[in-house]
């Protein structure tokens, strides 16, 4: 097996993360149970600061909250003195909340609705990241109603595509976001951006995809960035000071994944940035990045209590948890793949191959196929690796079942940052007008 951050194996044969034993855990926050290893969450972010202080050119490392999203998680990234990119009202509230100082938030998203942008002016936030020419005259306008002037960014589409699974890929010109470089709609953004009195044009935005495990798409989008920057420079007389290359650095989900680590994307896009620029005598912006997945992604793990099993000779042996698509709809939805233990038996050696079912009433509620594990009985702990991103920021009530709690462990401690949902919580913005009220039985 292969363990991540601090994770290890006790001297009871059960799994152990930020020094808690899981059963523990089980024990007392319930199950399923999202674990977070804090210690692995502020490695990973100072490994991408250290990397561009290394660089000495001018940086930010926004952390990407679509990943995962919570005030604690926010509260991390402000003490480890990250930038913060969020992407909805609800994201940013969250990061308010948090007391993440607004100066150093990004907003994102290809349909920010007038409230939202509201919401961040009157936040006072540090960049919006303009996705289309109909939000630049919408941010413009209500901005001049509050007398103000705002940075922004425009995301453009450079048209390089990475290697990754096609409904994450964002990067090539077929794409709903942003300002496609190639018929020249990034060109007259740039032109009309420059126009706008109440928008500060700083410079650029690309994404080229993400689970990326080369450095070749990032060199190709900071080659392209940079000769669309100088573009502007000679034909409008326009500086870019801000070259923002997005993330998408990938992690380790099973064996087959080979990522890099942060010092090698980061130390590739700072020199592709200062041979490009550099070249054409253009001053060294500075760059931004926005790792979200790579922060996240393999601190997280998922704790269930096996259930049922259903066993069919020569076919499949079934093996039921009391969580699912509703807590991890990643397989469901990519086929993505991920690595398990019994938490509560992990030194056994595996006996039996098996395939782990979710509770949905879908038969495409699959968290895991053929895995080979100790044989299996009801009351065992499984423990799903690299479930940081996109788990409880993809989950859903399907089924009305409640969203799990949260717990971020470290040095032996576990906070909980999200309560269990229960069922009244689910209830709660229901409504049941009079006329659906039940009436009195007849005598």
């Amino acid at each position: 097996m292969h363990l991540h951050g601090t994770s290890k194996i006790n001297a009871e044969g059960r799994l152990e993360i930020g020094g808690c034993d899981v059963q523990l855990l089980a024990a007392e926050f319930g199950t399923p149970l999202y674990i977070v290893d804090e210690a692995l969450v502020r490695q990973r972010m100072r490994e991408y600061m250290d990397a561009f202080r290394a660089t000495g050119i001018p940086f930010q490392v926004a952390y990407a909250s679509k990943a995962f999203c919570t005030m604690a998680i926010c509260a991390v990234a402000e003490q480890e003195g990250l930038s913060l990119d969020v992407v909805s009202g609800g994201e940013l509230h969250t990061a308010l909340k948090a007391g993440f100082p607004a100066k150093r938030i990004h907003f994102h998203g290809n349909n920010k609705t007038p409230d939202e942008i509201a919401l961040a002016l009157d936040a006072n936030i540090g960049c919006f990241v303009v996705d289309n020419f109909v939000e630049l005259d919408l941010l413009d306008a209500l901005a001049g109603e509050r007398g103000k002037r705002v940075n922004i960014l425009l995301r453009i589409t450079p048209g390089v595509e990475a290697h990754t699974h096609e409904y994450i890929s964002t990067g090539q010109q077929d794409s709903k976001f942003g300002f496609n470089l190639a018929g020249g709609a990034a060109f007259e953004a740039v032109k009309r951006a420059a126009a706008k009195p109440h928008l500060e044009l700083l410079g650029i935005h690309s994404h080229i995809g993400s689970q990326i495990f080369e450095v070749e798409g990032f060199r190709l989008a900071a080659a392209k960035a940079a000769e669309f920057a100088i573009q502007v420079r000679d034909e409008l007389g326009i500086l870019f000071r801000v070259i923002n290359l997005g993330g998408g650095f990938g992690i380790r989900y099973t064996a087959e994944d080979k990522p890099l680590p942060a010092a090698t994307y980061v130390q590739a896009i700072a020199d592709a940035v200062r041979t490009n620029f550099t070249a054409a005598q253009y001053p060294l912006p500075e760059i931004w990045i926005e790792p979200g997945r790579s922060i996240i992604g393999d601190a997280g793990t998922t704790l269930y209590t096996v259930g049922t099993t259903k066993d069919i000779p020569g076919v499949r042996k079934y093996v039921a948890v009391d969580g699912g698509m509703t807590d991890n709809p990643r397989p469901a939805l990519y086929g993505s793949k991920y690595e398990a233990v019994l938490a509560n038996r992990a030194n056994e050696p595996a006996t039996e191959t098996v395939s782990i079912a979710g509770k949905c009433c879908e038969s495409g509620d699959m968290l895991i196929w053929d895995i080979e594990l100790p044989a299996v009985k009801p009351g065992d702990l499984l423990a799903v690796f690299c479930t940081g991103a996109y788990n409880y920021a993809m989950s859903s009530n399907y089924n009305r079942i409640p969203r799990p709690a949260v717990v971020f462990v470290k040095d032996g401690q576990a906070s909980l940052v999200v309560r269990r949902e229960t069922y009244e919580d689910i209830v709660g913005n229901d409504l049941l007008p009079e006329r659906l009220k039940a009436a009195p039985a007849a005598n």
